[in-house]
């Protein structure tokens, strides 16, 4: 995983990371609200020897010894001895062992000094034990070193700097413990924003799904709330643009032999293909090609009802005998786009769209239209598609941004490539408005593009085809009602 991977992971998991990082420094002011204050006071200790020589080895020896012994004074401030002397002092109500887990002691750095802290819930108390150290330890030390009131000890302690009653407590730091909190925070959700993507496993770039697919991005169709309810794009609008860059594409992954008879699918159900093929198709016929769109989804066919056609004629009728193919197809608009309905649904979709009768309608309808586009079932729920697909030119797969799974799409081409079929390219619908490194946002003006498609129609010259209102249905690519 590359360091753009993890990136990109972050980035994707921005809500995580704010989640993290509020959440720490609320955990950082609620431990800081419920530590007990507590206040320290310190005082300084110098270590000396009593040598009066001028001699430069004696002193030398003498400041060595003074190092010396600071290091083992250290240990003896903190010990039980002077602990104790302390409590009986002062006549506190700890115990010995209790005030030595209040005092630390420390030598500075190439120094005889000694610093020591007293560390106490009470600033008084705190600011009493730090003064009553001095003169205890000075007394401890010439008892140790076993001087006499006639005589000085080799070694002595002063003080040197007296204790100051503390004014604020010395613990909790809110503003440290708060910052703390944020960064623990910030790591933790910057950990299970990585996880969270790496375990991710749908679709949310090009690269990905290419890698699933093995074959091309053909297209970004975004989630565009100015279609109307069947899906239907304004001229002009992101949507309609997409669909143009789509068909542009598949001409140059086609140049060699032009895919007249095109298939689009989905790994699953709500991928948005209906929407694709419908629009594609339109595009195409924008175009000046003579376009046919089939309903070869037997099971759920949504085509006619989306585009406000006759529904329950079609393509069933002409496979089984009982309709010939002229007396069912429907014209759109001025005529350049035609349909061909799903028909009633059969017993056996699977047996009836991969068999003889679909494959001589198929090469008979490539022969007399430009593009004849085929909306399938989806590949994995059923078979249907995948007895259809070697009866096409090329199959142009969809997978929805977010909900499609890698896994799903490389299982679909994979049963793609064992059915014979030659897949084009993938459409990626449902995008987000800057998928890709790029926004959806060159076309026609703001008020062209958000005036109703009844608007238009009413503001056209006459003499212009109407287009019947497209009734709703639930696999458009409109972002659906309570859905971000």
């Amino acid at each position: 995983m590359t360091l753009v991977s993890y990136v990109r992971s972050l980035v994707r998991g921005w809500a995580v990371l704010l989640i993290g990082l509020v959440l720490g420094a609320t955990a950082g002011l609620l431990l800081a609200h419920a530590t007990t204050p507590v206040y320290t006071a310190g005082t300084q200790l110098f270590v000396s020897t009593n040598t009066a020589s001028d001699d430069v080895s004696a002193a030398v020896a003498g400041s060595q010894l003074s190092m010396d012994r600071a290091s083992s004074y250290a240990q003896l401030l903190v010990g039980k001895q002077l602990a104790q002397d302390v409590v009986d002092e002062l006549d506190l109500d700890l115990t010995a062992s209790e005030l030595m887990g209040e005092i630390s002691a420390s030598v500075v750095a190439d120094t005889v000094i000694i610093d020591v802290a007293v560390t106490d819930p009470s600033a008084q108390q705190a600011f009493d034990i730090a003064q009553a150290i001095g003169p205890r330890f000075e007394a401890l030390v010439q008892e140790v070193e076993g001087g006499t009131s006639s005589t000085a000890p080799v070694v002595t302690v002063t003080v040197v700097a007296s204790p100051e009653l503390p004014t604020a407590p010395s613990s909790p730091d809110t503003t440290l413990d708060v910052a703390a909190g944020m960064f623990l925070g910030l790591a933790l959700g910057a950990v299970i924003a990585v996880v969270r993507d790496r375990m991710d496993t749908s679709i949310r770039s090009e690269e990905a799904v290419t890698a699933a697919a093995g074959v091309p991005v053909l297209g970004l169709v975004p989630a565009d709330t100015t279609a109307d309810s069947g899906g239907v794009p304004v001229p002009g609008s992101p949507l309609a643009e997409s669909f143009g860059v789509v068909e542009t594409n598949l001409r140059f992954v086609s140049v060699d032999s032009a895919a007249r008879v095109l298939m689009v699918t989905s790994s699953q159900a709500s991928e948005g293909k209906t929407t694709t093929a419908i629009n594609l198709a339109r595009s195409m016929a924008d175009s000046g090609r003579r376009v046919l769109l089939v309903d070869a989804d037997l099971r759920r066919p949504r085509v006619t009802t989306y585009l406000g056609l006759v529904g329950g004629i079609g393509l069933t009728q002409v496979l089984t005998g009982d309709a010939e193919v002229d007396d069912v197809l429907q014209p759109v608009g001025s005529g350049a786009l035609t349909v061909l309905g799903a028909g009633p649904t059969p017993p056996n979709p699977t047996q009836l769209l991969a068999g003889p009768s679909m494959a001589a309608l198929l090469a008979e309808l490539g022969g007399r239209f430009d593009v004849v586009v085929v909306d399938a079932p989806p590949l994995l729920p059923v078979a249907d598609a995948a007895g259809l697909a070697p009866l096409t030119d090329g199959v142009l797969l969809c997978a929805r941004w977010g909900q499609a799974r890698r896994e799903d799409v490389a299982r679909s081409r994979a049963q793609l490539d064992r059915a014979g079929a030659t897949t084009l390219g993938v459409v990626i619908t449902f995008a987000p408005a800057r998928a890709g490194g790029y926004s959806y946002g060159y076309g026609a003006d703001v008020e062209t593009a958000k005036a109703p498609w009844r608007s238009r129609l009413r503001s056209a010259p006459a003499g212009t085809p109407a287009i019947p209102a497209p009734a709703p249905a639930p696999d458009d690519l409109r972002t659906p009602a309570g859905r971000p």
